[in-house]
């Protein structure tokens, strides 16, 4: 079949639109009383009749996971439904026990929300289309043996609770799409609904997209990307599969509706199957389920609990603390981040706590930070406490130790987990400022070198430096410079 006739001359845009995945913190799974606590657990050991689809059990709804979805829809702008229900979504798949998921239709739980993403300096809001609750899958286990690869499939998973948060197809770039995803897990993990542990499976992202003519009313065929397991993996593959798309249109074919994979490996999307219409799943209400009655008392109980969100403390900290854009976005970034900058800046008297919090931003979000990193640690599990950056800033703002001794204070600290005061104390490295200890220091510099003085004398003002090294040297660093260098020029001018 003859294809159309290239299109060099057509300038394109993409469009794209996020399907999020979140499972819920619940302590058991969503409609039975299975733990889901399963990522160290034996293949399926957290079982029931309920969660593994037996014919005649009853399922129950799980009341925390309703009320992380309603935290989750208020923080996300969402307008509540007043009642909502159940369905069943009816699909064959290995590690789908009942042949059919319970998941909500035509009535969710919240429709009609936002999440403003930062865009080069300028903020874009991405609109919410619904959040829904449903129960996620077991999952397949691949294995080789006996020359030949075969799956097996672990249950465990099965039934627990699992938040839909479906976007608009607002986003216009894979950055957006990635500055989006990292919003998004950021607000769940200040609400404490869910792990944001991508590379788990615990967040989950399916991305819609689409490339047009720009300019183009109609929205072109919807291409959907699956196996996403990091904010990297989500930006570089719908950058492949927008490059793709634009390509084929480019060269006159047409872009079939699908679901691809992303192959990080290889760095490229493959054809899975057939993009699926909604009646492909033949909805129809849960009949073992009662209809949700959500009322305003229930909405307000939770809102009511809700803590401060990112955006909000984002202002807060530039306002109260004086902080600039960059270092509020990364303190803000993650909520223990955030407590941990907080409670630091607090543990010292309120009248410096405005001068002092920009210093402890700068270690937190610094140096801290790379250690942090470069050990695998959580800031909930640092070795440092906050109290102990307090004391480190503090430290250097008296003067007691330098820039450079801190740093390796820091270390130190991390590495023991003792207070960096008590570090200094013992290693003896507090800095020398009294001209009577120094006195001696200097006297000798100047006798064990007594071209450098001759050089001063000649005229060559870097001798003093080379001479404040000497001091800085048999004081092993302690010695203040800005205190050794006028003590020496009034020896010098003296001889």
């Amino acid at each position: 079949m003859p294809t159309a006739s290239p299109k060099t001359d057509v300038v394109y845009e993409v469009t794209i639109g996020l399907e999020v995945h979140a499972q819920l913190l619940t302590a058991s799974k969503m409609f039975c009383r299975c733990p889901t606590d399963y990522a160290n657990a034996a293949p399926n050991t957290h079982n029931c009749p309920i969660c593994m689809g037996f014919p005649g059990t009853l399922p129950v709804i799980n009341e925390q996971a309703i009320d992380y979805t309603i935290m989750t829809a208020l923080a996300l702008n969402c307008e509540i439904a007043e009642y909502s229900k159940f369905d069943r979504k009816n699909y064959f798949y290995p590690d789908l026990p009942k042949g059919y998921q319970i998941s909500q239709y035509d009535v969710p739980l919240s429709t009609n929300g936002h999440l403003t993403i930062h865009v080069n300096g300028e903020d874009r809001r991405i609109g919410i289309t619904r959040i829904h609750l449903e129960e996620d899958t077991g999952r397949h286990l691949e294995r080789e043996g006996r020359g030949e690869a075969y799956s097996l499939i672990d249950l465990n998973r099965a039934g627990v609770p699992l938040m839909e948060i479906v976007g608009e197809p607002d986003i216009r770039t894979p950055e957006e799409a990635r500055l989006y995803m990292e919003k998004l897990r950021s607000i769940l993990l200040y609400l404490g609904v869910n792990s944001g542990r991508m590379e788990e499976g615990a967040l989950r992202c399916d991305a819609n997209i689409s490339v047009r003519p720009k300019g183009q009313k109609e929205f072109g065929a919807k291409v959907e990307i699956k196996n996403m397991n990091s904010f990297r993996a989500v930006e570089r593959a719908l950058a492949y599969e927008a490059e793709r798309q634009e390509a084929e249109l480019r060269a006159g074919h047409t872009i079939h509706q699908q679901t691809r994979g992303w192959r990080e490996d290889k760095g490229i999307t493959v054809a899975q199957r057939t993009k699926e219409e909604a009646n492909d799943y033949r909805y129809f209400p849960e009949p073992d389920l009662p209809r949700l009655v959500i009322s305003r008392e229930w909405v307000a109980r939770i809102r009511a609990v809700m803590p401060e969100l990112p955006d909000a403390k984002r202002e807060r900290f530039i306002e109260t603390y004086g902080l600039s854009d960059y270092d509020a976005d990364q303190l803000t970034s993650e909520r223990a981040l955030a407590e941990y900058f907080e409670t630091a800046v607090k543990s010292r008297p309120a009248e410096h706590r405005l001068t002092r919090a920009k210093s402890v931003a700068n270690w937190v979000v610094g140096d801290l930070r790379r250690l942090l990193n470069a050990a695998g640690t959580e800031i909930g599990e640092s070795p440092v406490r906050p109290e102990g950056i307090a004391e480190l800033v503090e430290l250097v703002e008296r003067n007691t130790i330098n820039g450079k001794q801190a740093k390796d204070v820091l270390e130190k600290a991390f590495a023991s987990g003792e207070m960096p005061g008590a570090i200094v104390t013992r290693e003896g490295i507090a800095q020398i400022s009294d001209t009577g200890e120094l006195e001696a220091a200097v006297e000798a510099a100047i006798a064990e070198n007594p071209k450098a003085v001759e050089d001063y004398k000649s005229g060559k003002t870097s001798a003093v430096q080379f001479l404040v090294g000497q001091v800085m040297r048999q004081t092993k660093g302690r010695a203040k410079p800005d205190v050794v260098s006028p003590l020496l020029l009034e020896k010098l001018e003296k001889l």
